[in-house]
């Protein structure tokens, strides 16, 4: 089984379409030469998702830690807090285990927005990742303390979009 020497800390963020869907393609690279990848996503929750059922069927460890509903800046829920931490405490404990090669945190910088983790929690796992573990974090609006920890940061931004005249996330497509 293939494993890393040096694992590295990227970060997908901006407010670009792909950023999850790159993410899903390192993991099915990551796959592909014999590495061991696991994902867990921060504010979604729908299992139907085409990535999640894919993932699932190739042995990919996937959790999603959000619950059903949207949240929203300042009106944050007690039950959407425990939700983040209890998954922030996993995802510690995915990175951690030494059982993964490339750890994907889905959806983490949005938690951070929306205050759901603190972002020294992040910080502090990113300084006590093992150095053979590649820990990938997505999101929309990366604070510049994130941004600095990273060794690798892409910022999707669009330039077009089809959702601006009106089409509807697609099956397959965006989700």
């Amino acid at each position: 089984m293939a494993r890393l020497n040096q694992g590295y800390v990227q970060l997908y963020t901006g407010d670009g379409k792909g950023k999850t869907t790159a993410a899903l393609g390192l993991i099915v690279r990551a796959l592909g030469q014999g590495l061991r990848p696991a994902l867990l996503q921060f504010m979604k929750s729908d299992p139907t998702w085409g990535e999640i059922v894919t993932l699932k069927k190739l042995g990919v460890p996937v959790r999603q830690c959000g619950l059903d509903h949207w949240v929203y800046k300042g009106k944050v829920s007690d039950d959407d807090l425990v939700a983040a931490a209890a998954g922030f405490d996993e995802a510690k404990a995915l990175v951690e285990s030494g059982e993964y090669d490339l750890v994907v945190l889905d959806e983490l910088v949005t938690a951070l927005f929306f205050e759901l983790v603190p972002v020294g929690r992040v910080l502090e796992m990113i300084a006590e990742k093992p150095q053979a573990v590649e820990l990938v974090i997505t999101g929309r609006r990366a604070p510049d303390e994130l941004v600095a920890a990273a060794d690798l940061v892409t910022e999707m931004r669009p330039l077009k979009h089809y959702f601006d005249a009106g089409v509807k996330a697609r099956a397959g497509i965006e989700f």
